[in-house]
């Protein structure tokens, strides 16, 4: 370790699954590492992510006014400057981060950038001569760029954040907790990710069926709202919470459920990053690709079925569609998605 890094830079800007899954590794440096001072970069909206995390500090980058493009890029660089940064990390490696990387070498400060394993991936998700073995994980990516640094990181034994006492608007919504609290996150990205809408209506019903469960659906725009509304079947142990929370709220409501089930898709991450417990279903994409919410067995990831469509997965992050395999997802029964649910509850 290098005893002239007292203050690192992280980098880590696009999708809030992708900005949710550094939290677990900075979590653990923090913890590993209490002396040495972060400044996390990345769009104000995920700001909440980190505000738990000891001596890690947030920086919001401005793209549509002061960081927009080149111009706004060196002035991102001259305002670090000023915060007496002694080495950069790159959890992104785009142009952006790369230039901010380049700027910060040339004036002396030491960097490192995760290697997002491109080749592995595309021999995991290529149609002929498929490698079908896991990719290493994108915490192992994360940690390895502090490694690069002098500061290796140890993720086998992870805590988590205390539960905070839900505040007084929050239990005006979802009432008092003496059931089961189960999220349901229906959406994804890309069509390919998402489970069939009347297959995810079968599952929500068998569950509400027991009034041991309350559920809390979660997504986020006008059309979205509409589905998760009919999606509720107006079952009072089923509740819409798009629209209905702050993005702080809804983390703490989060924060609290006994369950997760989620597409491949941020809510899996966010859910993780608590320590919940976390089912996540597949279609297109597969968990062996490095995705995998942090700190879940491999066994609550429920897959498609590769024997009926042996040329999954067939993309990594679900942006490519494969003719004839737009019903893979179907092969995930929705009685084995209860079955696990009520499993991991036990």
């Amino acid at each position: 370790m290098s005893n002239k890094i007292q203050h690192i830079a992280v980098m880590r800007l696009s999708a809030m699954g992708d900005v949710a899954m550094t939290v677990p590794v900075l979590r653990a440096f923090a913890a590993q590492y209490p002396k040495i001072k972060i400044t996390v970069i990345s769009v104000p909206f995920f700001k909440p992510f980190f505000e738990e995390l000891p001596n890690v500090t947030f920086f919001a980058f401005d793209s549509k006014n002061r960081h927009k493009g080149v111009v706004g890029l060196l002035r991102l660089f001259q305002d670090l400057k000023g915060l007496n940064i002694d080495a950069f990390a790159d959890l992104h490696n785009v142009l952006r981060s790369k230039f901010l990387r380049k700027l910060f070498g040339f004036s002396g400060k030491l960097t490192a950038y995760v290697d997002k394993g491109r080749a592995d991936k595309a021999a995991l998700t290529r149609a002929e001569n498929k490698i079908f073995k896991p990719a290493v994980t994108m915490f192992q990516r994360h940690s390895n760029v502090f490694e690069e640094l002098g500061f290796p990181v140890d993720l086998s034994n992870p805590t988590f954040p205390a539960q905070q006492d839900l505040v007084a608007e929050i239990i005006g919504f979802t009432g008092e907790k003496n059931q089961k609290w189960i999220g349901i996150a229906p959406f994804a990205q890309y069509d390919s990710k998402v489970y069939p809408f009347d297959l995810m209506q079968e599952v929500i019903d068998t569950l509400a069926q027991d009034d041991a469960y309350k559920i809390f659906l979660f997504g986020g725009g006008k059309k979205e709202i509409e589905r998760l509304n009919s999606l509720s079947n107006h079952r009072k142990n089923v509740i819409n919470s798009a629209g209905k929370l702050s993005f702080k709220q809804e983390l703490q409501l989060i924060s609290h459920l006994d369950l997760m089930l989620s597409m491949d898709s941020g809510n899996a991450h966010i859910a993780a990053m608590f320590g919940v417990k976390v089912i996540t279903l597949w279609g297109a994409t597969h968990p062996f690709a490095g995705f995998s919410p942090f700190n879940q067995p491999l066994e609550n990831a429920l897959v498609s079925d590769r024997n009926l469509f042996p040329k999954l997965p067939t993309s990594v992050y679900g942006n490519k569609k494969v003719e004839g395999y737009e019903s893979a997802m179907r092969t995930i029964l929705p009685q084995n998605v209860v079955d696990k649910i009520t499993t991991s509850l036990k």
